[in-house]
């Protein structure tokens, strides 16, 4: 299945999109995509149920937006420098272990809303990435279990401030936190959706010229290496994010570095998990 949620910003509800393009309300599942409904049976619920329902639920026009395909998780949790170039890219070495860091969950926004450059930034850049969410509860999995705790997977825009996240003392959460730096959608794919997360062609644009293009193959650590890694020191909750990191192509490796203006525009995507489009605007107080 492909899950989406859509609606004014608070107010988004469940929905399906089916292989044909259509958006169907599933409100009348009566659950939202939550911890709850990730943690349980509610996957294999929800097909039923609209198995039965489907030709009674209520289409969703397609100039609707869509939100975030998820209530916001307990967590979204990064692996920096997993891609091999893009490690090259950053002048660093590729990591033993991997490189984990904190995306507060309150950065979470639409795919298709704005991005906004915070209060004083001036060095916004975009990062394409393919994101796991996960289905079961996990702490202290095995590789060989790992992929047992996987719902499903959906496209990140890992949006990053690179004074806040270098310069400023390093510390990496400070430059990934903003407000709308987690971008999630269109929708999610289930795990049954995707044949195999460690080929998957992805690219970003920046106003029309493509800057990122490169393949999941490219993984320094893969799926069930990196679940069974970060379970070692944290438990999973069902419907927790890891963003698997991204590859070459990122504004801060060109020379010199190419950052986000207002106005400018990011499209992204993933094989499978469909595209996404921000619009660059500059913070303003409300």
């Amino acid at each position: 299945m492909k899950l989406i949620r859509f609606g004014d910003i608070g107010s988004e509800k469940p929905g399906v999109q089916l292989e044909d393009g259509t958006r169907l309300d599933v409100t009348g599942f009566g659950q939202n995509y939550d911890e709850n409904f990730f943690g349980g049976d509610s996957l294999e619920r929800l097909q039923n149920w609209l198995n039965a329902n489907k030709d009674n639920c209520p289409k969703v026009d397609e100039n609707t937006r869509l939100g975030a395909p998820l209530c916001r998780p307990s967590k979204i949790v990064c692996i920096g420098l997993n891609y091999a170039k893009h490690a090259e890219e950053a002048g660093m070495a590729i990591p033993k272990e991997p490189v984990l860091f904190f995306k507060a969950t309150s950065a979470i926004v639409g795919p298709n809303d704005d991005v906004v450059i915070p209060k004083g930034s001036t060095k916004t850049d975009w990062e394409v990435e393919l994101a796991v969410v996960i289905g079961k509860k996990a702490s202290y999995v095995s590789e060989s279990e790992a992929m047992n705790h996987v719902a499903g997977y959906v496209l990140h825009n890992d949006y990053s401030e690179r004074e806040f996240q270098i310069e400023r003392e390093g510390q990496w959460v400070k430059g990934k936190s903003c407000d709308t730096f987690a971008p999630l959608g269109p929708f999610i794919a289930t795990k049954d959706e995707i044949t195999d997360p460690h080929n998957l062609n992805l690219w970003l644009n920046v106003n029309g010229e493509q800057l990122q293009n490169s393949n999941t193959s490219d993984f320094v650590f893969n799926i069930p290496e990196s679940i069974s890694y970060i379970s070692q020191f944290m438990t999973l909750l069902p419907g927790d994010i890891i963003s698997t990191g991204t590859p070459f192509g990122v504004g801060l490796g060109f020379n010199p570095p190419r950052y986000l203006k207002p106005g400018d525009e990011v499209e992204l995507g993933i094989e499978g998990l469909g595209t996404s489009r921000q619009v660059a605007r500059a913070f303003k107080l409300d």
